[in-house]
C-alpha cells in the first residue's frame, strides 16, 4: 500500500478546530431525487451548500490556517482558486486576521471574485484558466515570502475536507457508497481516509466533468495525464491535471471513477432546483450527475452524495435553466 497523504487523526485534528467555527451541516433525503435514480436506491444528500461560503471550501481554508506559524500568518498566504477555496481561505484569513492574496484566471466567475473582495481578500486575475493562476501563485510565494496554501497539494486542506466525511459517516451510520465529485481531489482523499478508519468496506467512487478529466483519464491508464484545456460549467472542477499529493490515493482507493457531460451536471443543477428548492453550482452538483450514472451499479444501495457548493453566477444560472446545455 502506498503512503496517503494523511492520516486519519490529522482529520480528526482538523474536526476540533473546525467545529469551533462551523456547525455540523444537514444530511437529508428527498424521495424525488431517488425516483429519479431509480434502481431501489436509497439517497442521501449532505447540503456543503449550507456553509458560510456556500461550498465545502471553507474546511479546508479554516484547516489550513490554523497550523500556520506565527510568522507565516504575519506574512500572509496566498492560493490559486476558482472561487471557493480562495472564498475559504479568505474567510478563514479574516477571522484570524491573515491578510489573503488570491489569484484567479481572467474572465473568473464575477460573482465568486465579488465575494472573496468583501470577504477581504486581494484578487489578482491573471491566466487563461486555473494552472495559469497557481503558477502566478507561486511566483508570489517566490516574491514576496507568502505562504502557499495549495488547494490539493496541502496536508491540512485534505484534513478540512475529511471532516465533511466524518460528520456524513456519523449522521448516516448505514451507508454502502460515497460518490464524491473529483477536482484536485481533496475532497475524495479526505473521504477514502476517513472510510478507511471507520468503514473499510464502504465504496467511494469519483465522478469528474468530461470536459476536465485528467484525474479520471489518469485513474484508467494508471498514470498521471493533463488535458490541453479544463472548460467546463463545473469551474470547481476545472484542472487540466491531477495532484501529487491526491492522485496515488485516487488510484488506489476509489470503487470506480466515471465523467459526465456538461449537459448531465446542468440536469443535475436544475433536478436539486426544481426537488429540493437548493441552488447547486456546477460542482456542487457533479456527485447526483455521477450518482445518475452508476445508479445501476449502485443499485438497491443506501448512497451518500454532497451538495459541495452552491456559488453560481446569475447568467450561467440562466443558461442552464432555458436549456443551453443539452
Amino acid at each position: 500500500m502506498s503512503a496517503w497523504p494523511i492520516e486519519f487523526d490529522e482529520v480528526t485534528q482538523a474536526r476540533q478546530h473546525i467545529s469551533l467555527h462551523l456547525p455540523t451541516t444537514p444530511v437529508r433525503r428527498y424521495p424525488a431525487l431517488e425516483e429519479l435514480l431509480g434502481h431501489g436506491i436509497e439517497l442521501w444528500v449532505k447540503h456543503e451548500n449550507h456553509q458560510p461560503t456556500g461550498s465545502f471550501k471553507i474546511r479546508n481554508g479554516l484547516s489550513a490556517t490554523a497550523r500556520l506559524s506565527k510568522d507565516q500568518r504575519a506574512r500572509g498566504v496566498v492560493a490559486a482558486t476558482r472561487g471557493n477555496h480562495g472564498q475559504g481561505l479568505a474567510y478563514a484569513g479574516r477571522m484570524l486576521g491573515i491578510a489573503t492574496t488570491i489569484c484567479v484566471p481572467e474572465g473568473n466567475s464575477r460573482s465568486k471574485n465579488l465575494a472573496m473582495k468583501h470577504l477581504g481578500a486581494t484578487l489578482i486575475e491573471a491566466g487563461r484558466d486555473y494552472d495559469e493562476a497557481a503558477a502566478l501563485a507561486n511566483e508570489l510565494v517566490a516574491s514576496k515570502g507568502l505562504s502557499l496554501v495549495h488547494s490539493t497539494n496541502n496536508k491540512s486542506v485534505i484534513a478540512g475536507a475529511g471532516t465533511a466525511t466524518l460528520e456524513f459517516l456519523e449522521q448516516v451510520k448505514t451507508l454502502d457508497a460515497l460518490v464524491i465529485a473529483v477536482g484536485g481531489g481533496s475532497l475524495a482523499v479526505g473521504a477514502l481516509t476517513v472510510a478507511r478508519e471507520l468503514r473499510p468496506k464502504l465504496k467511494i467512487y469519483g465522478v469528474q466533468a468530461a470536459a476536465a478529466s485528467a484525474t479520471h483519464d489518469g485513474y484508467h491508464a494508471g498514470e498521471a495525464r493533463q488535458t490541453e484545456s479544463a472548460d467546463t460549467i463545473a469551474d470547481g472542477l476545472a484542472t487540466r491535471s491531477s495532484y501529487e499529493m491526491t492522485f496515488e490515493t485516487l488510484c488506489e482507493g476509489l470503487a470506480d471513477f466515471v465523467v459526465v457531460s456538461e449537459a448531465e451536471i446542468a440536469a443535475a443543477v436544475r433536478a436539486y432546483l426544481q426537488h429540493t428548492g437548493n441552488l447547486a453550482e456546477g460542482a456542487g452538483a457533479a456527485s447526483l450527475a455521477g450518482a445518475i450514472k452508476l445508479a445501476p451499479t449502485l443499485a438497491g444501495k443506501k448512497v451518500g452524495i454532497m451538495l459541495t457548493g452552491s456559488n453560481l453566477d446569475e447568467e450561467l444560472l440562466f443558461k442552464i435553466l432555458r436549456g443551453d446545455y443539452q
